[in-house]
């Protein structure tokens, strides 16, 4: 017999994390417990606004799901009966980590991969003035891979503060559909003479129509534009490479999959996240296996993370561990 529960968490950050769109100084998951006999299989999704989702609606969504859950729904009908999105993710992230417990193999053996090795992940630097950014470019320049949040205007200074502070870094952008085709024009080749290597998500979704026009000095990523393995076919001829997460996706199972699709496509994949604890980035650490690039930094930008949390050292990340998830 199955039991399900749920509860909604609240994490506070080092400090503020800025995008485009806002900032934040916590964040709020979603944490789901699928226990079967000694068994327990856990997931975290990241409730994102961004995407029409609120703690709240996510929340009662999954407990409508509890009776067929709690009759053994397994991921197969889940993925056919629930669209992409948080509240899949966290069902379908348990249910994994319940197979692992229940058969004792971990996720990767039970999902036919090969066994994860450490990765390194690309560390965020969040919007900020060209001051404040250069000083933290020099604090975070041994690092291999950094990521700066853009917004628009004065994304140019914010850029050559970074290169000039953290010169031996790889250097990627992300502009989370701040910029008009004016700022792609004047930005873009300033990023490629800046060394930067892909710019992700410089329009909104809507907009992605304005890519077939324009040339491309440097890889553009596609995030915000980016979902399920449904939405490759809308970007094939825009965009260079795609974001993957898992709470977009709605769980390791579609990711997979889309990982897969993607790759076949001609895309390179990136692995992202929403800023949230190790529970989340245990699955998209499977997922980073062999990917383009990996971003699943989200603990490193907590206060604190939850207990068994990934073992970060610097920007290298290493596999959960059974108490974590799968």
């Amino acid at each position: 017999m199955r039991q399900v529960s749920l509860r909604e968490e609240s994490w506070p950050l080092r400090g503020v994390f800025r995008i485009s769109r806002g900032s934040v100084t916590a964040i709020t998951v979603v944490v789901v417990e699928i226990r079967e006999g000694m068994a327990v299989g856990r997931g975290e999704c990241r409730p994102y606004s961004r995407y029409g989702e609120t703690p709240q609606a996510v929340i009662a969504e999954i407990e409508a799901l509890m009776p067929a859950l709690e009759a053994g729904m397994e991921r197969d009908e889940l993925n056919a009966s629930i669209a992409p999105g948080a509240v899949r993710n966290a069902i379908d992230c348990a249910l994994w980590d319940l197979s692992a417990k229940r058969t004792g193999q971990p996720v990767w053996q039970l999902a036919g991969l090969p066994p994860p090795k450490p990765l390194s992940t690309a560390f965020t630097l969040s919007v900020d003035t060209p001051r404040n950014l250069a000083a933290a470019a020099k604090k975070e320049a041994g690092r291999p891979l950094l990521k700066l949040k853009l917004a628009g205007g004065g994304d140019l200074d914010r850029v050559a503060a970074v290169r000039s502070n953290a010169p031996n870094a790889r250097l990627i952008v992300d502009a989370n559909e701040a910029w008009t085709v004016a700022d792609y024009l004047a930005l873009a080749p300033e990023l490629a003479r800046l060394g930067v290597e892909m710019l992700e998500q410089p329009f909104p979704s809507a907009c992605d129509h304005w890519l077939a026009t324009l040339q491309k000095p440097l890889p553009i990523c596609a995030d915000e534009s980016c979902h399920a393995a449904a939405s490759l076919k809308g970007l094939a001829g825009l965009y260079d490479a795609v974001n993957i997460k898992l709470d977009k996706a709605g769980g390791l199972t579609e990711a997979l999959r889309m990982k897969s699709l993607a790759e076949g496509q001609g895309f390179k994949v990136m692995v992202g996240c929403m800023v949230a604890t190790s529970l989340a980035m245990a699955p998209a650490f499977l997922l980073a296996q062999g990917a383009a690039y990996a971003d699943i930094d989200g603990p490193l930008l907590l206060a604190t993370d939850r207990r068994h949390g990934l073992k970060y050292d610097g920007s290298r990340v290493y596999p959960p561990s059974a108490e974590l998830w799968g």
